[in-house]
Formats: structure tokens, sequence, C-alpha cells
């Protein structure tokens, strides 16, 4: 097994969720995106990594051929849709972002990152109160997410203004 069905990963969330140490629940985010990299297959692996250096360098075209790779070969792989989300979220195709999302989500509902990301987005497009549930969707998973309870709070507040 490897992704987002990888037998390490259902102790690891529950870990995640109850553990009231932030410094192990780091550790732990950072164990789950090690599996959730690991495709099983050397060369998606590979592409996987020159798509992230790709992205990171600002390189969004080479970045989402390798993306689109990882995709075709192992459609399955949740990470893969989750890593083409963040680039289209960068390149400010929020449509396309969010269905990529969407296809995470489908393969991997416990995906923190793709729920923070939706939240971006939402916030982007000025859908606060839509920003806010995804966040508050990520704290049944990382309850001890950085930043997460004053995100929120910030969201629904903006949320409450422009009711008034």
């Amino acid at each position: 097994a490897a992704g987002q069905d990888d037998v390490r990963l259902d102790a690891l969330f529950g870990r995640l969720k109850e553990t009231p140490n932030i410094l192990e629940a780091f550790a732990i985010e950072q164990d789950i995106w090690g599996i959730w990299l690991e495709s099983g297959n050397n060369d998606v692996d590979a592409e996987m990594k020159v798509g992230m250096q790709s992205m990171g360098a600002g390189d969004y075209a080479s970045a989402l051929r390798a993306f689109n790779s990882v995709i075709e070969r192992r459609p399955e792989l949740a990470e893969g849709w989750n890593k083409r989300a963040t680039l289209y979220y960068l390149m400010g195709e929020y449509e396309f972002s969010v269905r990529d999302i969407q296809q995470t989500l489908a393969l991997e509902p416990r995906h923190f990152g793709a729920l923070s990301g939706l939240g971006l987005i939402y916030r982007a497009m000025g859908k606060e109160g839509g920003a806010a549930d995804a966040l508050e969707e990520v704290r049944k998973i990382y309850p001890l997410m950085p930043g997460l309870d004053e995100r929120i709070r910030e969201l629904r507040d903006a949320e409450k203004g422009k009711q008034i």
C-alpha cells in the first residue's frame, strides 16, 4: 500500500486528533505528508518531486506537466491531485483547484492540506463562511494545526461583518 491507502495512516490520524502536544502533532503531520507522497512507483515519485521543485521555483508550466503525468499514471493517488490543486491555486485558477481538491477529498477525506487549501480559495473568492467551514473540517482532523483557531475566528468575524 502507498499514498492514502497506507496502513500506517489510521494510527497516525488517531494520534494527530488526540495529542495535546503541538510538537508531537507537527511530527505526526510530517509523517503523514511523507506517506502521502509515497506512490509505490519510483518513476511517479520522481515526477512528483520534479513537480514540487518546479512549483517551488515558479515554473508552473513544468510543474503542471509533472503533476498531470502523476495523475495520468496514478489517478488513485490523492496527493497527485492535491499538488495540482495547489498549483492551480497559485496560478489563480480557483475553479480547477476546487475540482482537484474535491477529487483529493474523494480519495482521502482526511486530507487536512486539501481542506486548508479549500479554505484559502474560498477566502480569496470572498466566501468567508465557506472558508471557515472548510477549516472547521480541518479542526476535526488536526485540532492543533498552527494558527487554525485564529483563522477560523477571523473568517467568522469577516462573515458577520458582511451580514451587517
